[in-house]
Formats: structure tokens, sequence, C-alpha cells
């Protein structure tokens, strides 16, 4: 599907989402290329099959008949087991998905977004973007170059304002040990990535990426943990820290 096509969509979606007062954040590979404008139309960019959204727990009984106008139809059978956490869309005409998270973001940690919302006007923080695809505990290829795409794009930060917001990071990993740890190998996976197999990044940009890397990195490292996280993470990965997650059938 075009770019230009799907992000005109999401974009048409979300104009009509707060202009109903339904408050709807763009989550997942959209929300990236939305933040990475200087890697749009290089070699990293890549196709966008469905559009992923977030949205306020009560306002998950709009969504149907919210939908319905744009062509899009309900999964009855997901939605009706998964409907008060996630729901499933689909347009007939031109076979693209909707997925959408309620409340919070939950796949293989979970990621609390409820109040979060109305830090920007489109999509989910730039913080809690970055975490939802650190958290992929079998990241693909897909996934760690929107990682490379967020971190060359967008500074670090300690607030929301066009920043990724280590602060925030921080405060997540610390109360989840299991997002700290998933975080920190899929850093070392994108520090490997660059320095191995080139994704189409000038010297100057991969030193910029490998930078901020480390700088999450150290931040991670010297943060302050309580005795339950030091109790968890000497146990480290002989226990399972994450969620298996169920491919969801299209």
């Amino acid at each position: 599907m075009e770019h230009a096509e799907i992000v005109h969509e999401m974009n048409r979606i979300v104009d009509a989402a707060r202009a109903e007062q339904i408050h709807l954040r763009v989550i997942g590979g959209l929300a990236v290329h939305y933040h990475s404008p200087r890697l749009r139309g290089r070699q990293m960019t890549r196709d966008y099959a469905d559009i992923d959204f977030v949205v306020r727990k009560h306002d998950r009984r709009k969504l149907e008949p919210f939908f319905k106008n744009f062509g899009y139809v309900s999964d009855r059978n997901f939605n009706l087991v998964n409907g008060d956490r996630r729901q499933l869309y689909v347009n007939p005409q031109t076979g693209r998905h909707i997925d959408i998270f309620i409340g919070d973001f939950e796949m293989c940690h979970k990621l609390p977004l409820r109040d979060r919302l109305h830090a920007h006007p489109v999509t989910i923080p730039l913080a809690e973007l970055l975490l939802s695809k650190t958290q992929i505990v079998q990241l693909n290829h897909k996934d760690a170059l929107d990682l490379v795409a967020l971190l060359l794009d967008n500074e670090l930060g300690f607030h929301d304002e066009a920043k990724i917001n280590l602060d925030r990071i921080l405060r997540l990993c610390r109360r989840d040990w299991g997002l700290y740890k998933t975080t920190s190998i899929n850093l070392k996976r994108l520090e490997d990535l660059l320095l191995h197999e080139n994704p189409g990044l000038s010297e100057q940009d991969t030193e910029t990426v490998l930078r901020r890397i480390e700088q999450i990195r150290r931040a991670l490292q010297a943060m302050p943990t309580d005795i339950l996280w030091k109790a968890r993470d000497r146990l480290g990965t002989r226990l399972r820290w994450y969620t298996e997650v169920e491919e969801v059938e299209r």
C-alpha cells in the first residue's frame, strides 16, 4: 500500500476522532514514520499494511459506530472476547486492518498509557513509542529499523516536548524489571545491527544513533532501584520475564 494513502487515512481517522472527542493516538510503524522525517524515502522506509491505535478505556464503546462510518467492520469474535483490552476492525474493500489497544499497551510487557494520551495530538509519546518496540522479545528486522529511525530523528531529554523522555523510560523500567531486561537486550541488538549491518545510514548518523543507545544504556545502569527489583535482577533470565504473545489471525 502506498505510504501517502495509508498516512492520509491515518490522519483522516485521527482528525475525525478528535472532532468526536475520542482520544485516539497512533502507535506502531506509522507512529514511527510520523516522527522520522529524515528517513522517509530512504532505504529504511517500509510498507505499512495496518494502522495501530491506542484509545482511552472509556471511549471503547464509541469505536464500532465510529469506524463503521469509515467503512471498517468489527471483528466480532475477537472483539467479543477481547474488546475491553483490544479491538480489531477491517475494511472489506481495501483489506486494511485497524488494531486498537484499549487504555494500555500490553504485549510482551505492559506500558501504561491511560494518562499519557494527552502528551501528543497524533501519536503516543515518544518514550512509550520507543518502549513499544524495545519491549518486543523476538525483535525482528522491521522493528529494529523502526528503533533506529526513532533514535536518529529524535533527541533524548527529560520531558515529552519533541523529545524521547528519558525520565519516563527510567520510571517504567524501575517498576518493571522485565521491561528493563528486554529493553537492555534490544539496545545491544541495535548496536550490533549498526556495527555489523549498515541499514543505509551515513557514518555521522550511525554515530548519532550509537551515542543515543549508549546514553539510554548508561541511564538504565545508573538508575536507583528497590530491593524487590534487585532480587528479581539476581534471578535474571532463569525465570521467564515476559508475557508470551499469541499471533492474531487476520
